[in-house]
């Protein structure tokens, strides 16, 4: 059995915050560890020789359906996830440079998607989405 990241030893993750003109921020629910059943912004693993904003606009191009153009470093948020026995260094970008409209491309990954109000986020909230939001709001 291959070691895997994150539970084996710490893995590097991205993600990417989508923002709409009005401030509205793209969320989707996760399915599977870590942290089943939160909200989330987009991401995922980094892949071996990918850098990590072009895994952000990859994972973001899969999950959402959506085509992503210029993205911005944002900051990068570390967790430790015991209830998932989970370890995670992910970077975060942010963009609001999209064409399309969202859908749900990953049901195996992802029961539900929305666009949400800074001031009216679903709960619970990932923790790199707390992370990458709490930047967002003291910048």
């Amino acid at each position: 059995m291959s070691a895997r990241p994150g539970i084996d030893f710490p893995g590097v993750g991205c993600g990417l915050v989508i923002e709409r003109a009005d401030g509205h921020i793209l969320l989707y629910r996760r399915m599977k560890a870590p942290e089943a059943g939160y909200w989330n912004i987009v991401g995922g693993k980094v892949d071996h020789m990918e850098h990590s904003a072009a895994a952000a606009r990859r994972e973001a191009e899969e999950e959402t359906g959506l085509s992503i153009g210029a993205i911005d470093f944002l900051c990068v948020s570390e967790h430790m996830i015991e209830a998932d026995g989970q370890h995670w260094v992910s970077v975060l970008y942010r963009t609001r440079d999209f064409s399309g409209t969202p859908s749900l491309t990953e049901p195996d990954k992802l029961s539900d998607f929305g666009w949400f109000s800074p001031d009216a986020l679903p709960e619970p909230l990932s923790r790199f989405t707390r992370d990458a939001l709490a930047h967002i709001a003291n910048t």
